[in-house]
């Protein structure tokens, strides 16, 4: 199950565009907005939104998480496992109050780059 958590607020195409490559990519994976109006461009005040539903998510499960006010920035894109789940994201504080709270954690730079990559939105919709 794929969970997503961004701040792309209910309009405009960014969040079904994500939905869309997933179901494309992953067909048989639910995927659930868990919430899609994080506090805009605020990875420090979202991490603390993400933390307090994390741990109702289930085990096993990814999160993709998206809260980037450097978008197509230097920040890289990061893989967690926190207590058996899997949150993905920008390196930019986003992540940190999950892996602060949980018991278990591992943290992975994601290398692996696609054939086609946006400089804009590349961390939600090609990694």
């Amino acid at each position: 199950m794929i969970f997503l958590f961004t701040d792309f607020g209910p309009a405009g195409p960014y969040q079904g565009q994500m939905e869309a490559i997933l179901r494309r990519n992953a067909p048989g994976l639910d995927v659930v907005n868990l919430v899609s109006d994080a506090p805009v461009g605020d990875p420090r005040l979202a991490s603390y939104l993400l933390a307090a539903l994390a741990a109702d998510l289930p085990e096993g499960c990814v999160c993709l998480c998206v809260v980037d006010p450097g978008v197509g920035g230097e920040r890289l894109p990061v893989a967690l496992e926190a207590d058996g789940r899997w949150f993905v994201g920008p390196d930019n504080g986003l992540l940190n109050t999950v892996a602060v709270r949980a018991k278990h954690v591992a943290w992975q730079i994601i290398t692996w780059r696609p054939e086609r990559l946006s400089a804009s939105f590349d961390a939600g919709r090609d990694l």
